[in-house]
């Protein structure tokens, strides 16, 4: 029988999480799983749980949170897994966003998520890995990575509350159009390929999504072996008010301003004093550094998913 570790953020989905918890519990009962509930108390203390718990003969831990409590699960068993010790990982939504569970295949209603981790059909996706700016030694993502506009969409976004979800998002990005709007000029190195110009937003994609509803990477594949890139070069004032919609829609490509990407690597270094804002699955890695790499690890982890049939 498996073995599941719980990790809660109890301030995920401003407090939802610990209301919800229990009724996640019953449903775990019910369906007969041993599992145990660890609540964390700080930041990346999700990502020490993780790795601990695998280390205590949890073959299996689920992140109970947000994007950024799936993060720092995904990087805790990254560690373990490089210890030697690998495990299997599930996500259970109550965040905000919910682009990572989205993106790799997990039900982001709870309800399904709960009969996913019973039902325990899995597959193993690919992991990103960003380093640079706040992170030197490098963070692991499950969805994506964004340089420039995006990210300062995630910073404002936290300052919009109450507002939740993709409301909260879309007023941050309305926001947004006034406070980043001349881009960075940019070098970008993608395998043999180089790019010197001014960028508004560098989108990496693993998954599919950011914000809860933007759809950076509509045909992103999170088992492919490859980033999904989207490059937006500078554009007036009321050109990035055109182009949201696009985003929520996923028909950004073919606009002239867009520029879509399919590597494995790449490099982006701000010129002439630029600097690049950047988030990983939603958490802050970069605010005044000039460097940044990001690479796609195929495969690395084993995720619990939703059924192949979608029931």
């Amino acid at each position: 029988m498996h073995k599941y570790k719980l990790i809660v953020n109890p301030i995920s989905g401003s407090g939802h999480s610990l209301k919800l918890l229990p009724v996640i519990e019953t449903k775990l009962k019910e369906a007969g799983l041993d599992y145990s509930v660890v609540v964390t108390e700080r930041p990346w203390h999700a990502a020490e749980l993780a790795e601990q718990a695998v280390y205590d003969g949890f073959d299996t831990v689920v992140a109970v949170g947000g994007d950024g409590t799936a993060n720092e699960v995904l990087n805790g068993l990254m560690a373990a897994k490089k210890a030697g010790h690998p495990a299997v990982m599930g996500i259970l939504s109550v965040g905000r966003g919910n682009d990572f569970a989205f993106g790799a295949g997990v039900p982001t209603d709870c309800d399904a998520a709960c009969g996913a981790l019973a039902q325990y059909n899995t597959r193993r996706i690919d992991v990103g890995r960003v380093s640079g700016g706040l992170v030197p030694e490098g963070r692991y993502f499950g969805n994506g990575v964004g340089i420039g506009f995006d990210a300062v969409v995630g910073f404002e976004s936290l300052k919009v509350r109450p507002l939740t979800g993709f409301a909260g998002y879309l007023v941050a990005a309305l926001r947004t159009i006034y406070l980043y709007f001349n881009a960075p000029e940019v070098h970008i190195q993608v395998d043999d390929k180089t790019i010197d110009q001014n960028v508004l937003m560098v989108s990496v994609m693993n998954g599919k999504r950011m914000g809860g509803g933007f759809m950076m990477a509509p045909n992103g594949i999170s088992d492919d072996g490859q980033l999904d890139v989207c490059l937006v070069n500078q554009v007036t004032r009321p050109e990035i008010f055109k182009l949201i919609p696009r985003f929520m829609k996923g028909t950004q490509f073919g606009h002239p301003a867009i520029t879509a990407l399919r590597t494995s690597k790449i490099a982006v270094t701000g010129l002439n004093g630029g600097k690049l804002p950047a988030h990983a699955d939603g958490e802050t890695v970069n605010m005044d550094g000039k460097y940044l790499e990001i690479e796609i690890l195929p495969q690395e982890i084993e995720m619990i998913v939703g059924a192949p049939d979608g029931k």
